[in-house]
């Protein structure tokens, strides 16, 4: 591919076209908010001016309810040969795309698993989409030259592509990514209103599950809204767990020894449920288990520190297998955990002590899958 446009500037448009750019692409850029655009110019990802004959490919970064009406338009200009959306929601796209006047032919659905909870071009990195899942859903009316510049743009940009029935990507995101969403947003609404102490005295598991609460609502709430029948199954299979758990926690206040045996039986089996449920997220690819050693590590709030330590594990050939961080509330540093193979331990420490990095205590197992 020699040359693409990229319609839209946020961070999952400006990522492509930084991931394009580099790999020697001529991107286009084109962008209604024009701040986002020329912020996006400047860093790199690509010129505004308009492309003097037809581009290769173009990427529709805009929200599902627009790629329709936005596809149409490109195709009226003559923009691209190809068209392809970065929208994660697939089945209200090609909807909009025929209500439109839009060609279906020369329009392949995508969308890459890879994303963060900061938003605009200035989060953008060019390699966003290393390793990770890009999915594409041709519709039977897509081209096959549509479908190989999609898996171009796939490789270029370093992701992994999985080719998708459009309703079942829409099932499947409604349960891996759209309502685990809503699942963080409704327990981060709890802390609205609670008390500091209680929010002082937080841990790293309250940050982690509320993490991607940070989206932002608009973008969000138009995602849903386009997926919202898929999204409202997974949540009432949900709401009904947590209703069979609020009964048997309810329960346990007056129970008899007998009835608070089968309470905790019942929740012991959620827990577990949950185990197995997290057993099959996919993880750094294995052929087994693997018992990782979690080395803890007090870490300055200074620019150049993390760098710093990662530069000195890297030159004592120790592989870091997995980084947890977790920041210190009342001082000036954070607590970095490294998880390396034990057999890599005593070599790690060597180092540690030598570069003036102080462990906060002993190894302890990991298992890692």
């Amino acid at each position: 591919m020699r040359t693409a446009a990229v319609v839209g500037t946020g961070l999952i448009g400006t990522s492509i076209a930084l991931a394009l750019t580099r790999r020697g692409v001529a991107v286009h850029l084109d962008d209604a908010d024009t701040t986002a655009a020329r912020t996006a110019e400047a860093l790199g990802a690509g010129s505004l001016r308009p492309p003097a004959e037809p581009v290769e490919l173009a990427v529709l970064a805009v929200p599902p309810a627009h790629i329709g009406t936005v596809l149409a338009r490109c195709q009226r200009e003559g923009l691209a040969h190809a068209y392809t959306d970065v929208a994660s929601v697939k089945s209200r796209p090609y909807e909009e795309v025929t209500a439109a006047g839009g060609d279906p032919a020369s329009y392949l659905g995508g969308h890459p698993l890879a994303g963060s909870e900061r938003s605009g071009p200035l989060a953008a990195r060019a390699d966003l989409f290393e390793g990770r899942p890009w999915v594409l859903t041709p519709s039977p009316r897509t081209h096959r030259a549509a479908l190989n510049r999609g898996l171009e743009l796939v490789s270029l940009c370093g992701g992994v592509p999985v080719i998708m029935d459009v309703a079942a990507h829409d099932r499947a995101v409604a349960l891996t990514s759209h309502a685990p969403h809503l699942v963080s947003s409704a327990l981060a609404a709890r802390l609205e209103d609670a008390e500091a102490e209680h929010i002082r005295v937080s841990g790293q598991g309250l940050r982690d599950v509320t993490r991607i609460a940070a989206g932002e609502p608009a973008l969000w709430a138009d995602i849903l809204e386009a997926n919202a029948d898929a999204v409202a199954d997974v949540l009432e299979a949900c709401a009904a767990d947590l209703g069979r758990m609020v009964t048997v926690l309810r329960a346990r206040r007056g129970a008899d020894e007998q009835g608070r045996a089968r309470a905790t039986a019942e929740l012991t089996e959620l827990l577990r449920r949950g185990n197995r449920g997290h057993a099959r997220v996919p993880q750094k690819p294995r052929s087994r288990p693997v018992e990782f050693v979690a080395v803890p590590v007090a870490v300055p709030d200074q620019p150049g520190a993390l760098a710093r330590l990662f530069s000195a594990v890297s030159e004592a050939g120790v592989n870091i297998e997995d980084v947890r961080i977790e920041h210190s509330l009342d001082r000036p540093r954070g607590l970095v955990e490294l998880l390396v193979d034990p057999a890599s331990l005593t070599g790690l420490r060597r180092v540690l002590d030598a570069n003036g990095w102080a462990p906060q205590e002993e190894g302890r197992l990991v298992e890692n899958r």
